[in-house]
């Protein structure tokens, strides 16, 4: 199958206030490195760095090296604020209980 010669892509950023799409054209065969400077995000925000950031690809985690396909969405993951296993963990040394939706059992008796 042959490359096309440029293709459409999107890099996406969550932030906590607001959720940036970019699109971008690349050359075909471009990686997700390629994709993420053609996007010009990193200019956008500075704190961005190829080096340490994680990247994915319709929420598959991928390696900056992986060639992109027309049409992919690159996602870039912001650090975890807490890991979550240490966070169960911790509720659980607590003698907390999660319930269906999130809540815990402390929740659910505030709401009453």
């Amino acid at each position: 199958m042959e490359k096309p010669e440029t293709m459409r892509i999107e890099v996406v950023y969550p932030l906590p206030y607001e959720q940036l799409l970019l699109p971008a054209e690349v050359p075909g065969g471009a990686s997700v490195r390629e994709g993420i400077m053609a996007s010009g995000i990193l200019g956008r925000y500075p704190e961005l760095s190829l080096e340490t950031l994680h990247a994915g690809i319709f929420g598959k985690l991928t390696k900056l090296d992986e060639s992109l396909r027309d049409r992919d969405r690159i996602e870039i993951y912001r650090p975890l604020i807490a890991d979550p296993k240490a966070v169960r963990k911790q509720r659980e040394a607590d003698g907390k209980r999660m319930k269906k939706g999130g809540g815990t059992d402390a929740d659910a008796a505030e709401a009453d």
